[in-house]
């Protein structure tokens, strides 16, 4: 969806259409945790401090977010795509990865597919959808961000190796910026450039992610769309583009994450007892803090009241001041260990 939370509020309230909008925070303190397009131009981020984003616009408004409402149109978003094809596979409220290489429709074009469910969302929501379309998850992921707003990108099969070599480095998914900054350190800038380090030089310059990026940019990803995933835990967590400093501001930055973690659970019928908050600090320094419950938490005020608990018995002066990331993590389900996975047959779409 695109810029999901601020187009609901738009949608719902006509005089903020056309405006620069954010959702969450104030002019005074607070995190943006949406933008509109219109703030955007002006330089407007999610987890930007709210100062910030009125330094940089104005006359822009702020909306309190209303998590509820988005869940609700989220469903409806979910409903059309399980139209198409049960192998959905959802990322957040507003994103989800679909399998459609066999569909409800009978179609055989993926293309004309996206097109659909495009228009399907737009009449049911009166919102917009960008959509991408390719052979795997990383590829369509990448090809869903490259043509927004209310876009549409097709990444063919003759055309993923000239893609991928032509890409800027920060554009690859799994390429987050602090990875981005070493790899241009490193004389990485495309696709083409990262492309031709060996599978043992990226590992041991970063790690086991170093085999990952050695596939990507080779067009390689064989994970499935998995709609049916039995996990140990469900969580979700946010890198903010600025360091936060007071409880406040992390409390509205945890906000939308735990909306994101509620709607997994919801959707993995999953409920977990023990509830994991990650705080990453701006040195790079981790720690959990966890509580585990007699009952399952299952309820968005459940998850925010213990959430807030366990950040608030921070002793935070033992830590460097600035918090660059926040998650939540739920576990503890009580459900029998995941089956291990067979392998699949690949079948193949006219694109």
């Amino acid at each position: 969806m695109d810029a999901f939370y601020a187009s609901v509020e738009q949608h719902d309230n006509p005089e903020l259409r056309g405006k620069p909008l954010a959702v969450g925070g104030s002019r005074e303190r607070g995190v943006v945790a949406a933008a509109s397009y219109e703030a955007r131009k002006y330089g407007v981020r999610s987890a930007m401090p709210s100062k910030t984003a009125y330094q940089k616009c104005p006359h822009i408004t702020f909306v309190k977010p209303r998590f509820e409402r988005y869940k609700e149109v989220s469903d409806i978003i979910r409903e059309v795509f399980c139209e198409y094809t049960d192998l959905v596979e959802p990322l957040s409220l507003d994103e989800a990865f679909l399998d459609v290489t066999q569909n409800k429709k009978g179609m055989l074009s993926a293309t004309r597919i996206a097109k659909k469910i495009r228009e399907e969302i737009k009449e049911r929501t009166g919102l917009t959808a960008s959509a991408g379309i390719s052979v795997n998850k990383f590829l369509a992921k990448i090809a869903s961000d490259y043509n927004k707003p209310d876009g549409m990108t097709l990444i063919g099969p003759e055309k993923v190796i000239v893609f991928l070599e032509q890409l800027a480095i920060e554009k690859f998914f799994g390429v987050g910026k602090v990875t981005a900054e070493k790899m241009k350190n490193e004389g990485i800038y495309t696709g083409l450039d990262l492309k031709t380090w060996s599978k043992e030089r990226l590992k041991l310059k970063f790690g086991k992610a170093g085999g990952f990026y050695y596939d990507i940019v080779r067009g390689i990803d064989n994970r499935p769309v998995n709609p049916n995933r039995i996990r140990k835990s469900l969580g979700a967590e946010n890198t903010f583009a600025y360091d936060l400093v007071e409880l406040v501001d992390m409390k509205l930055a945890l906000e939308p994450i735990i909306a994101t973690v509620l709607k997994r659970l919801e959707k993995a019928e999953a409920f977990g007892k023990t509830l994991t908050l990650k705080v990453k600090f701006k040195d790079f320094t981790q720690i959990t803090r966890s509580i585990t419950l007699d009952s399952p938490l299952t309820t968005y005020d459940q998850i925010t009241d213990h959430t807030f608990e366990l950040l608030e018995h921070i002793d935070w002066e033992s830590f460097p001041e600035g918090v660059r990331l926040l998650g939540i993590t739920s576990s503890n389900f009580g459900g029998e260990e995941p089956e291990k996975e067979g392998p699949g047959l690949q079948l193949t779409l006219n694109f």
